[in-house]
């Protein structure tokens, strides 16, 4: 006589394989992302170029046939990258002097504060902690060379992927649609609606968070060099520069690259100025948070702040800061592909429609 198997057990077990195999393929893409990882990198930019820089295409196609216009598009795109940059290093180049000067200046005002009350340090501290940071690196020098040469080699992979990001985009940005299409096409032909759905909701979503995080983040960028610039902090550009690089990593990228700009301002101009900078990351964090977030990006992104919390952090640990930033628009893609499907499902077959 057989064993009497509950049905919740038998339910219990039929998901728990199917969870099974699922995790293994999960597990077997991202194994094979990470040992491409530079392609994926390049083709996670290419999407993004494509999605800031098709929109634009599509105007001066308008006038110019469609592969100059995508050629005008991008050189603009990369001769407007090339000056801010140009422009930061200039900055830099011409604060250098000034910049020394007040450091020096700055560390003696931090070292006689930390002297006083209420810290009361002992001047000896501070001269021995010195001494032990210039007897450690001439002790690491020869450490410190070589993780800069496997710094520089790292540089050729950035290239690298960057110059096939940029060429993969033209494709993307000149006949994205039609590549789309032929893919589709070589699927079986009851599964096409689904891809051509799935496909539809991912690109949507993809789009409206990618053109969303840069208005965000050109937005923060564009505050902070203001109340840096007024508060006569040194390096107020780059220090907005990187404010907009860092707000592509949702939640935890501003607030580090304004606790760099606080220790910049309390080296350069004291503890007063220090302290209203760090007043502005709470500030831009409101701002950000109950204002940009909601009103530019909840259209194409509804996912709740905690999951984009352990996502950020999920994605940090699995692949360091790329994985930060790819995060939270990865999983926004798949939650809305998924939205989507479901909603296909409960309202029953239609019509194929064009993939935008």
């Amino acid at each position: 006589m057989e064993p009497q198997v509950s049905p919740f057990l038998r339910s219990a077990a039929a998901h728990a394989w199917r969870l099974l195999v699922v995790g293994v393929a999960v597990y077997a893409v991202f194994a094979v992302l990470g040992r491409f990882h530079e392609i994926g990198v390049a083709l996670f930019l290419a999407l993004v170029i494509t999605a800031v820089l098709r929109p634009v295409a599509d105007l001066v196609a308008r006038r110019l046939p469609r592969g100059l216009a995508v050629a005008v598009t991008l050189i603009a795109g990369i001769a407007l990258v090339l000056g801010v940059l140009a422009g930061v290093g200039e900055a830099v180049a011409g604060e250098t002097t000034t910049l020394v000067r007040e450091f020096r200046e700055g560390i003696d005002r931090i070292e006689e504060w930390l002297e006083k009350p209420p810290f009361r340090l002992n001047p000896d501290v501070l001269s021995d902690l010195h001494g032990r940071v210039t007897q450690w690196l001439s002790a690491h020098r020869s450490t410190l060379l070589s993780k800069a040469v496997s710094g520089a080699s790292e540089a050729v992979h950035v290239l690298t992927a960057l110059a096939l990001g940029l060429f993969a985009s033209v494709f993307f940005i000149h006949s994205g649609d039609r590549q789309w299409d032929w893919f589709t096409g070589q699927l079986p032909e009851r599964v096409r609606e689904r891809w051509a759905i799935a496909g539809r909701a991912a690109w949507h979503t993809f789009t409206g968070y990618t053109r969303g995080i840069v208005l965000v983040a050109a937005t923060n960028a564009i505050l902070v060099g203001v109340a840096l610039y007024f508060l006569g902090v040194p390096l107020a550009v780059p220090l907005a520069l990187l404010e907009f690089v860092a707000a592509f990593v949702p939640l935890i990228g501003s607030p580090v690259a304004l606790a760099v700009a606080a220790v910049v301002a309390l080296a350069a101009k004291g503890p007063l100025t220090a302290a209203i900078v760090i007043a502005l990351i709470v500030i831009i964090g409101q701002i950000e948070g109950h204002l940009l977030h909601p009103l530019v990006m909840s259209w194409a992104v509804r996912l709740h702040p905690l999951v984009v919390a352990v996502s950020v952090i999920g994605g940090a640990i699995a692949a360091g800061v790329v994985g930060a930033v790819v995060a939270v628009p990865l999983v926004s893609v798949v939650w809305s592909v998924f939205t989507a499907l479901r909603d296909h499902r409960r309202a029953g077959p239609s019509p194929v429609a064009d993939t935008p």
